[in-house]
């Protein structure tokens, strides 16, 4: 993907070519395939969700679900977005994960229990909250992901 952004930036004007050096290009691209894997993590997290609100409640799925997502979303962030950062054992890397996105959790399941609560159409169709969630998280968990975790 970097590659192929820096032949297209190659073609463009000067003046637009120094707005884009190599650093913010592959900040851009890194934070393109951390929001691809939070696509995903967003498909389990709904899943999740679904398959458990039967049994836990919103509320008890929607932790449940926040946990195997963002387990699901440590381990493709490890293995694609920051493949060969960070270091230390998985566990200790999966577990600086979970700790600092806490303020991601905040920002992601309290949006997620505002709506659920408050707006019936999210209650009835989860996936609007998880959805929801998930963007209100997204950019306090890449910025912690790439300064605490995957360094």
């Amino acid at each position: 993907m970097e590659a192929l952004l820096l032949r297209l930036i190659a073609l463009m004007p000067a003046p637009v070519r120094a707005l884009l050096p190599i650093e913010r290009v592959r900040l851009l691209v890194q934070f393109a395939m951390f929001g691809t894997v939070g696509l995903a993590g967003l498909v389990v997290d709904t899943a999740t969700v679904y398959a458990l609100r039967a049994d836990l409640g919103l509320y008890g799925a929607g932790l449940a679900a926040y946990a195997v997502a963002a387990t699901t979303t440590w381990l493709l962030n490890r293995l694609w977005t920051f493949r060969g950062q960070g270091s230390g054992s998985a566990r200790r890397q999966w577990m600086i994960f979970l700790a600092a996105n806490t303020v991601g959790f905040a920002l992601n399941r309290g949006t997620y229990a505002i709506l659920v609560t408050w707006v019936a159409m999210a209650a009835d169709h989860p996936v609007i909250a998880t959805s929801a969630g998930a963007v209100a998280g997204m950019f306090v968990n890449f910025s912690l992901s790439r300064k605490l975790v995957f360094r």
